[in-house]
């Protein structure tokens, strides 16, 4: 028992640091304690409990030590997320397990390998989804060892993480066999080396580049609605955009930084554009302000979407978390954030309107706002760019619909404060730095407290402001046009890892069935 126990703390230690600031090296052995406890275990139906519990236990509390922070913005957080992501990492375990007893070995690893990508891919497609843990964004402090994500993208490091703890607990498991430990070691390494080669030989294309501001305001999440604090907040916000240089081609503010919801039939009227209008046009500015803003849609009743709610006068709208694009033209394009925090931004309706009577509505948004698509690119002076919105960043695939549609650089705005000053907001930022290399494009990230600042297509951190720091700053962000593998062909290791589990799963089935009446020995 207590060898177990200790087994369990060691994964849980070994999985962790690459969401806490640390390392993500520790990944590719984090699960070979775990391994070495479903091999010590039967076939009995007894021993699959056991497994099952120390499993279990081992997902739990990587769960806890990673995002207990999501305690400060919302209690109910943590255990949601935790009881979902632990039972897509036990689905694939304990499918591994169940087969490594009454099957052959080389078929359970498939079935783990192929398991845990496709069910880490339902995570991200699901309507309850938190795709924080997926292995594979346990690299962002790593980037010059995961290079190759511009080809495979996270699920890639997933495979990584996967092969080299199989190897290497095969290697444990035979101390004595040299074989094992170079293949183990070849998996190990080689990925790294390549990496590295790409790193170094890593050339942005000569398509020149574009002058960006990044404003980080530093409001109080939790006073920003505050009654009586909204025209101080507004000028706050219209002096900062005045301190961006006059040469800045787009100025980035945070998400939802503006303490209004604006209707979209009458934005451009809005006196906030108006007056930012009126900013651009004194400085003679040729900057396109790219600011996050809660927007409103209506709609006919014939023409509601599922998330739609009714007003007090019987009208249906949306409510949407947008990013808007403003300048002294009469264009000012909109982006409505299209993934969702679970609990916060988005309840999946059939949740909604099953648990309906439970909820309280404290005057904030309650159900689930309403959801758009990646795109359309931001086009200024003749400059594509994408915007997406902060949670965003947690989908490479989405990311890349931005890419599809011609950005040539990625602005975000983004709104960490809620969790305070905790790794969550610092992990949010480096996991930008993946999507940087997996879609090759350079980023200016703006929060509204820790951390605003510019990422290189290779991945490489320029300026920052930190945590309740103040400011704007500058820096030339380079432009690309091209596409990587990735951006062409999104996750298509998940899609084939799909296909891979059945066919293991309907392989699993007849070489039972064939067990039992005795065809196979």
């Amino acid at each position: 028992m207590g060898r177990k126990f200790a087994a369990v703390l060691c994964s849980t230690l070994l999985l962790s640091p690459g969401w806490l600031g640390g390392t993500g090296f520790t990944l590719l052995f984090g699960l070979v304690p775990l391994l070495w406890i479903s091999d010590s275990y039967d076939a009995s139906r007894r021993s699959w409990w056991k497994v099952f519990g120390w499993a279990l236990l081992t997902f739990v509390l990587w769960n806890v030590s990673t995002i207990w922070w999501i305690w400060l913005a919302t209690p109910v957080g943590p255990f949601a997320a935790t009881i979902a992501s632990s039972f897509l990492n036990m689905v694939a375990f304990m499918l591994f397990h169940t087969v490594s007893k009454k099957g052959p070995k080389a078929l359970a690893y498939t079935l783990l390998v192929s398991g845990w990508i496709a069910t880490e891919y339902w995570y991200t497609t699901g309507d309850f989804s938190w795709p924080w843990l997926l292995l594979g964004n346990g690299f962002s402090h790593e980037v010059w060892a995961v290079q190759w994500y511009e080809y495979t993208g996270i699920f890639g490091g997933t495979l990584w993480v996967l092969l080299s703890n199989i190897l290497l607990y095969e290697a444990w498991r035979r101390r004595r066999d040299a074989k094992a430990w170079t293949w183990a070691g070849a998996v190990v390494l080689l990925p790294i080396l390549v990496s590295l080669g790409i790193f170094w030989s890593y050339e942005a294309p000569d398509e020149g580049s574009v002058t960006v501001s990044v404003v980080q305001p530093n409001i109080d999440c939790y006073d920003k609605f505050a009654a009586g604090t909204e025209q101080m907040q507004e000028r706050l916000l219209l002096s900062m955009i005045e301190e961006a240089p006059a040469g800045s081609d787009f100025i980035v503010l945070p998400e939802t930084v503006w303490p209004y919801a604006y209707d979209e039939r009458y934005l451009p009227q809005a006196p906030v554009v108006t007056k930012i209008r009126e900013i651009l046009r004194e400085k003679s500015s040729g900057a396109m302000i790219v600011t996050g803003a809660e927007t409103i849609v209506y709609y006919p009743p014939e023409e509601r979407t599922e998330t739609a709610r009714q007003n007090e006068r019987g009208a249906f709208y949306d409510k949407f978390n947008s990013t808007l694009g403003i300048d002294t033209t009469a264009c000012l394009p909109i982006h409505h954030k299209g993934r969702l925090v679970i609990g916060v931004e988005s309840t999946p309706t059939w949740i909604f309107k099953a648990l309906k009577f439970l909820v309280i509505d404290l005057g904030g948004t309650v159900g689930q706002l309403g959801v758009g698509e990646p795109g359309p690119a931001f086009v200024h002076n003749g400059v594509s760019v994408g915007t997406p919105i902060c949670y965003e960043g947690l989908y490479g695939n989405f990311y890349g619909g931005f890419v599809r549609e011609g950005a040539r650089a990625l602005l975000i705005s983004s709104n960490d404060g809620w969790w305070g000053d905790t790794p969550g907001y610092k992990h949010l930022f480096s996991i930008s730095r993946l999507r940087a290399v997996e879609h090759r494009r350079a980023i200016a990230r703006s929060a509204n407290t820790g951390k605003s600042g510019f990422i290189s297509a290779r991945g490489d951190v320029g300026q920052t402001l930190g945590w309740e720091q103040r400011g704007v700053i500058t820096a030339e962000v380079p432009l690309n046009s091209e596409l990587t593998f990735y951006t062409r062909y999104g996750d298509f290791l998940a899609r084939i890892s799909e296909y891979i589990l059945l066919l293991s799963v309907l392989y699993y089935v007849a070489y039972r069935y064939k067990r039992r009446n005795h065809l196979v020995k």
